[in-house]
């Protein structure tokens, strides 16, 4: 591993810089259109922010509260929640977490069986839909793409274990990581079920936010409680949150270690394969045209 490689993987600051660097390359590299959808996200969060805040959150997680309460009270709600899980795997569809705290908000930790079943039916059918209906592009794409190749023969060579680890990183997110893996011939479909399993426990922390943030958000169960209750999930409810970002990022780290110190392959292979990781967002091979 180079020593920058390492002065990255030692220094996020470093490592956000970096990537501003590069976003703002690739930023000046699309063509208008790519540009006028970029702003047209950034107005999109900039209105999303400013009703946050005119309309209040109490209010605006009052109303999830209610949502929440009513769906759980369904005889089918489960099944609403688990086909918008379901959706969510799919791109360009985005929300995967969001759904899953929803769970936790609806169910408390008994949402949790509901999000497992649903994150892993999801995933798996993303992973069939596409490497099955695309098998032709996905030669087509690796024969003609060097960071992919070099993202397969990582692969290859470090099986199971590194597919776990690209799994458990919060980069590629939920839905591209899905794309991901069913973009890699290497990759066996008995691989990638058993790498989702692992996800498992951050599941499980994302169902413990929404139960406790459940408690948070009505009106009437905050009415009851006294000010220690409150502040003690309010602190359940940071603490996991910071919790999943620690372990996120170290995970992150040690993925991109695991990848750039493999031996038995070209340095070069290395960096290309972590490269292709993080372009999995512009470079999935099933999302891209192709010429005839």
């Amino acid at each position: 591993m180079s020593p920058q490689s390492s002065s990255w993987l030692s220094r996020p600051d470093l490592l956000i810089k970096q990537g501003v660097k590069i976003a703002f390359k690739r930023y000046r590299a699309l063509k208008p259109l790519g540009k006028a959808v970029i702003w047209a996200s950034v107005v999109f969060y900039i209105a999303l922010t400013t009703f946050f805040i005119v309309v209040t959150p109490s209010r605006i997680f009052q109303w999830l509260y209610d949502l929440a309460h009513n769906l759980s009270k369904l005889p089918y709600g489960w099944l609403a929640l688990g086909g918008i899980i379901l959706m969510v795997s799919f791109p360009p569809f985005i929300g995967h977490t969001t759904a899953v705290t929803l769970c936790g908000f609806a169910y408390g930790m008994k949402g949790f069986p509901l999000a497992a079943a649903a994150s892993s039916l999801g995933s798996a059918l993303v992973f069939v839909t596409f490497r099955f209906l695309f098998s032709e592009r996905l030669k087509r794409w690796s024969s003609a793409n060097t960071k992919w190749q070099a993202l397969e023969s990582v692969i290859r060579a470090k099986g199971l274990g590194l597919i776990i680890l690209i799994r458990l990183s919060p980069f590629p997110p939920w839905v591209w990581s899905n794309v991901l893996f069913s973009s890699i011939e290497a990759v066996a479909l008995w691989q990638f079920i058993v790498a989702t399993f692992f996800i498992y426990p951050k599941l499980l922390l994302h169902i413990f936010i929404g139960s406790r943030a459940a408690a948070l958000a009505d009106g009437e169960q905050r009415s009851h409680m006294d000010t220690q209750t409150k502040v003690m999930n309010a602190a359940f409810i940071v603490a996991g949150i910071l919790v999943g970002a620690t372990s996120s990022w170290f995970v992150y780290r040690a993925m991109q270690k695991h990848i750039r110190e493999l031996e038995g392959l070209p340095e070069e292979t290395d960096r290309l394969a972590a490269d292709a990781l993080e372009d999995i967002e512009e470079g999935a091979p099933l999302l891209r045209d192709f010429s005839p």
